[in-house]
């Protein structure tokens, strides 16, 4: 069994036998990797809860934010890597569920605060175990050794694209 990388780097070995395609073919494969594990295993999770992927991420990093007080929604879009005006659509979605809630900054009077309500707290306590379930079925098929060694690899690799 192949997968697109392998089947785009072997048409393009054919079409242009000169070029290096192990570069093209490693990211293609992280690429659909990334889509797998987003889309077609977690997505269905988090809908079952009636969640979006950004929504969860919101409710995870507020559960583990340092501070009861909660997150500005600043701070928010720079620990999720999302855009402040898909960050304000996802709290906006969020509040009207009763999973959050925007309490006024206590030292800036033009921000806001935002915490999870009880019920944010006890569906995000929920989720997790699930997620990391899940997140382990998905690397079931490599070791631990192989995990930590990809997860070094990809640290490595965010880390030169990031400099």
């Amino acid at each position: 069994m192949t997968d697109r990388a392998s089947r785009a780097a072997a048409q393009w070995a054919v079409a242009r036998p000169d070029l290096d395609l192990l570069a093209m073919e490693t990211l293609g494969r992280l690429h659909e990797a990334s889509i797998l594990v987003t889309r077609e295993r977690q997505a269905p999770l988090y809908a079952r809860h009636g969640l979006q992927h950004g929504e969860f991420d919101v409710l995870a990093t507020l559960r583990r934010a340092p501070s009861p007080d909660g997150l500005t929604p600043t701070a928010l879009y720079e620990a999720t890597m999302m855009s402040s005006g898909g960050m304000t659509a996802r709290l906006d979605r969020l509040q009207k569920s009763g999973l959050i809630e925007r309490t006024p900054h206590p030292s800036d009077r033009r921000a806001s605060l935002v915490r999870l309500t009880a019920k944010g707290f006890d569906l995000i306590d929920t989720l997790m175990p699930l997620h990391m379930a899940e997140s382990q079925a998905m690397l079931a098929d490599l070791s631990r050794d192989e995990q930590a060694a990809l997860s070094a690899l990809l640290a490595r690799l965010i880390g030169a694209l990031e400099a």
